[in-house]
């Protein structure tokens, strides 16, 4: 057995996972989940640059993130940005501070590599899958699509269309505008009609990670506070989710908030909700399984078939 912390550094959160590890049966045994709003993607979509504030508050996350690693006695811990990192021309110096500040190093994924942790740890110790799905990863700075069954990934594709980067493209007010509401729709269905033809024949088995489902999710069930064990497996229907596009379309900021919605996710949802809703409208999916793993749970089971090789 081995125990790993597994941390994904996004646009918007980053999210740590311990968890043990287990070769003989090929278990991700979870001990502890946390997320930090980092917001590291603040202004990156019309910069290019991470500023100097979101490193600081990225260190700060990560020296916790440390914290608990050597507090549980985890062995390794495999650190990995996306989006953000991905557009920022000064990823290496933001690598390298972070780094010397903690002692976590970073690699930075492309979108098919993080399409492809994404796929199989969505469904990371699941049982009875069909034998093809979706997957739809909503983050901060990118959209990943991805197909394929439990053994193989058939099909992915990683779109610059995400909550924070779109938000700060085309909103100026929450509730946003009707035009701007029109502007986000038209470039999202832009992006998503060019690429989402492949994904057609697995659209009836979808699985939806990341903070827009999950914060949809536990809306949709009513509670002020997220709850993992509820929130996994739900399953969010086309009509709830153009129910609260409507709502959340016409709340302020402060009345999302009071839905127990953390601000640094509150400004953003709207958005996210927006493009999880063209995808459903475009691809005719009836509803998205909610999972509540991801890109750290597919860090994870890479460091498991790792040990499992003889």
């Amino acid at each position: 057995m081995r125990r790993v912390s597994c941390i994904d550094i996004g646009t918007n959160t980053a999210l740590l996972l311990i968890a043990d590890l287990e070769p003989e049966s090929g278990s991700i045994i979870p001990l502890l989940h946390r997320q930090t709003i980092v917001r590291l993607g603040e202004g990156v979509d019309e910069r290019k640059l991470i500023s100097a504030e979101a490193i600081r508050r990225l260190a700060a996350c990560m020296q916790e993130y440390r914290r608990l690693s050597e507090e549980h006695g985890a062995e390794a811990v495999i650190a990995c940005g996306t989006s953000a990192l991905r557009d920022a021309a000064n990823r290496d110096e933001v690598i390298e501070e972070v780094g010397q500040k903690t002692g976590i190093g970073i690699a930075c994924l492309s979108g098919e590599e993080e399409a492809e942790l994404t796929f199989f740890g969505a469904v990371a110790g699941m049982s009875d899958l069909p034998d093809s799905f979706l997957v739809i990863d909503i983050g901060g700075g990118s959209t990943e699509i991805s197909m394929g069954s439990i053994n193989c990934l058939e099909e992915s594709i990683s779109m610059d269309i995400g909550s924070v980067r779109l938000t700060e493209r085309f909103f100026r007010s929450q509730p946003p505008s009707a035009d701007e509401f029109e502007a986000a729709r038209n470039e999202i269905n832009r992006v998503l009609t060019g690429c989402i033809i492949p994904f057609f024949e697995a659209r009836e088995s979808v699985y939806g990670v990341a903070g827009t489902l999950t914060t949809l999710a536990q809306v949709s069930l009513g509670l002020k506070g997220f709850d993992a064990a509820k929130v996994q497996h739900y399953r969010l229907s086309y009509a709830e989710v153009d129910r609260l596009l409507e709502h959340f379309g016409s709340c302020s900021l402060g009345e999302i908030v009071a839905e127990g919605i953390p601000e640094g996710r509150a400004d953003v949802i709207v958005m996210g909700t927006l493009i999880l809703h063209q995808f459903m409208r475009l691809l005719g999916v009836a509803e998205v399984r909610v999972s509540i793993q991801g890109l750290r749970f597919g860090l994870a089971q890479k460091e498991l078939l790792r040990l499992q090789q003889p």
